[in-house]
């Protein structure tokens, strides 16, 4: 999980001054801050129970989601708006489409990871108790471990076929909360992978 969030920082950093929060250093400053209190807080395992420990985490979470959505924005509103920042530059349209893209399909991916069973420190303690998604290693326990549970790769995979897919394929969701969170995922992905990819044949052409 902290691999997935540095490396959305660092997708962020990446992207071009417009579409990024500025000044280039704040996004990275403050989810390394705000993870060095997480780690401090809880290290190796995620297993201790106390509600900072939530809150800190749910806010590396919406802070991730809001850049990223800011980003999201300004590069539509660009390609509707006709911006010329790209108009001769299909790739550079197609890179930075690509890189909002990636990092919102982390950002749904920590989404899932944190909602699910009331987090990693609630399932770490009662990992069958309450599950909102239903994994195929849940329902074909022959071939899987039997104490298997679901880890964060797990949930970034389901984040990254609703993404592509616009469905969440093996895993089915059994509570409404993750139908919603699902049908937002789809519809922010068609909707920015859509237009880049329409403005970028248009330029092409």
């Amino acid at each position: 999980m902290a691999l997935a969030i540095l490396a959305a920082a660092l997708l962020h950093v990446g992207l071009p001054a417009k579409y990024r929060v500025n000044p280039a250093w704040v996004v990275p400053v403050v989810l390394t801050v705000l993870m060095g209190a997480l780690i401090i807080g809880d290290p190796g395992r995620i297993d201790r129970q106390k509600p900072w420990l939530r809150v800190t985490t749910r806010l590396v979470i919406a802070f991730l989601t809001v850049a990223n959505l800011f980003a999201a924005g300004r590069l539509i509103a660009d390609i509707l708006t006709n911006n010329k920042l790209f108009a001769n530059n299909a790739t550079g349209l197609l890179a930075t489409g690509g890189v909002i893209w990636a990092t919102n399909v982390i950002t749904f991916g920590l989404w899932y990871w944190d909602l699910d069973r009331g987090g990693a420190a609630a399932r770490a303690h009662r990992p069958y108790a309450n599950p909102a998604l239903v994994f195929p290693e849940m329902q074909h326990r022959d071939y899987a471990p039997p104490a298997w549970v679901p880890i964060f790769a797990d949930y970034l995979v389901l984040a990254f076929w609703t993404a592509t897919a616009f469905s969440p394929t093996d895993i089915s969701a059994i509570k409404r909360w993750p139908k919603l969170l699902m049908m937002t995922e789809s519809v922010a992905s068609l909707g920015i992978g859509g237009l880049v990819i329409a403005r970028a044949i248009n330029i092409l052409q």
